[in-house]
């Protein structure tokens, strides 16, 4: 079901995972699951951007279709952060399985994803839509139109974006989108987070695939505590809009494009919270080249309080982040066709994140990917190795003061 054209189309993704009891290393195998999901979500791409958009291809179809997918994940990681990893040489860990399934019945299609962890099961999407013409309606735990999509990132850990819930986000609401020959305008409603927000019937509220906000961060908290008392919080009432143009210069084919999101914060003290965010971005190919280039600004507002910090969760642990910052995005990929053994294709890449102007003058985050994805049949394998500071899964968080630290990691994958 899933070929190297996957590997081909989706600039690698390289993962890791640490399975340990402290919050930094559960937030690694959270990104492990993140890269699976990048892979499940370009497994997703195939199946259902197809139906989306090309909608003749649908009448060569059965009326009625129901496809099985899937993945395994293991994870090889050293990290110079954690001395007793260092000391071992690295750890070797189960990263994830996981179950995919798409189809249509007559004119309605669908589309999800479950995953398993050690510490955690999710669902990653799950949604029914509808083709007409050039556009295409959907509802359910939807990905998020903003900025670079599908991904703004080639490695495993994604960019730095992804942890401050604005990159490969998901939450429960109505998306459209009408996707031209040159433009594409992707205009959603998301009523709440996947959880179903505040008051959201589950027994854990970072059990999540993607970053969300659960919280504001008071004074002299830990960027690791749960919410105080009167002070969980939840995103409602978020609307996105996104607008693509795509354009041909000889043999250079670029799409510039720019992002709006605004939305509101329930918070369970009454307290009235909203947020903003907007991004401009551009995804240049040429040849076997690739790169992408996105500026974004965000910022939360609780009425009332000079907020600094807010409470995310994701891969079974809280964590924080500036309540405003600016962030750059510049990555660039080279895809080579190849013909060694099984091997089918190398993606080298290098991935620049920069995270800064951030509320209370907090020190600035970087991240620097470089790493090679490699395809060969079923199986991916994505190396990278990771030099960061003040970022999640690299040893730090948003809002820290750290040093600069590295992580090789290898992440081997078979999908089917």
């Amino acid at each position: 079901m899933i070929r190297y054209t996957l590997a081909a189309s989706c600039i690698a993704l390289a993962l890791s995972a640490n399975a340990n009891a402290t919050p930094i290393d559960e937030e690694l195998e959270a990104l492990k699951a993140r890269i699976d999901q990048l892979e499940a979500q370009q497994l997703e791409s195939q199946q259902q951007q197809p139906e989306l958009l090309v909608v003749e291809e649908q009448t060569q179809e059965p009326e009625n279709a129901v496809n099985f997918g899937g993945a395994v994940r293991v994870n090889y990681a050293y990290e110079d952060y954690d001395e007793d990893n260092s000391d071992r040489g690295g750890d070797f860990d189960f990263d994830l399985f996981r179950i995919d399934v798409s189809g249509n019945y007559q004119d309605l299609i669908f589309s999800a994803q479950y995953r398993w962890f050690e510490y955690m099961n999710v669902i990653q999407h799950a949604w029914i839509g509808y083709n007409f013409d050039e556009q295409q309606g959907k509802i359910g735990v939807t990905q998020v139109p903003f900025g670079i999509l599908t991904y703004a990132s080639n490695n495993y850990f994604f960019s730095s974006n992804f942890y401050l819930g604005l990159e490969d986000d998901y939450d429960m609401g109505l998306n459209y989108t009408y996707k031209g020959d040159k433009n594409q305008i992707d205009l959603a409603f998301y009523k709440n987070d996947e959880q179903g927000g505040l008051d959201g019937f589950v027994s854990d509220r970072t059990d999540r695939y993607a970053y969300d906000v659960v919280g504001i961060r008071l004074p002299g908290e830990d960027a690791y505590d749960a919410p105080s008392d009167g002070y969980a919080a939840a995103e409602v009432n978020t609307f996105n809009g996104r607008y693509a143009h795509n354009m041909t210069f000889n043999d250079v084919e670029v799409e510039l494009g720019a992002s709006i999101q605004a939305g509101q914060l329930d918070i369970a003290n009454g307290t009235d919270g909203d947020n903003v965010a907007a991004a401009l971005h551009s995804i240049i190919n040429y040849d076997r080249w690739n790169v992408k280039l996105q500026l974004t600004d965000y910022k939360y507002d609780v009425d009332g309080m000079d907020v600094e910090r807010i409470v995310v969760a994701a891969y079974h642990f809280y964590d924080s982040i500036p309540a405003e910052a600016t962030t750059y995005i510049a990555n660039v990929a080279y895809s080579l066709p190849v013909e060694i053994g099984p091997i089918s294709n190398l993606t080298f890449y290098n991935d620049y994140s920069l995270v800064t102007d951030k509320s209370a003058a907090l020190a600035d985050t970087f991240m620097n990917v470089t790493g090679m994805a490699i395809a060969a049949g079923g199986l991916y394998t994505y190396v990278d190795f990771v030099v960061a500071e003040n970022q999640p899964f690299i040893g730090g968080t948003m809002v820290g003061d750290g040093g600069t630290n590295t992580r090789f990691n290898i992440n081997f994958g078979y999908y089917f």
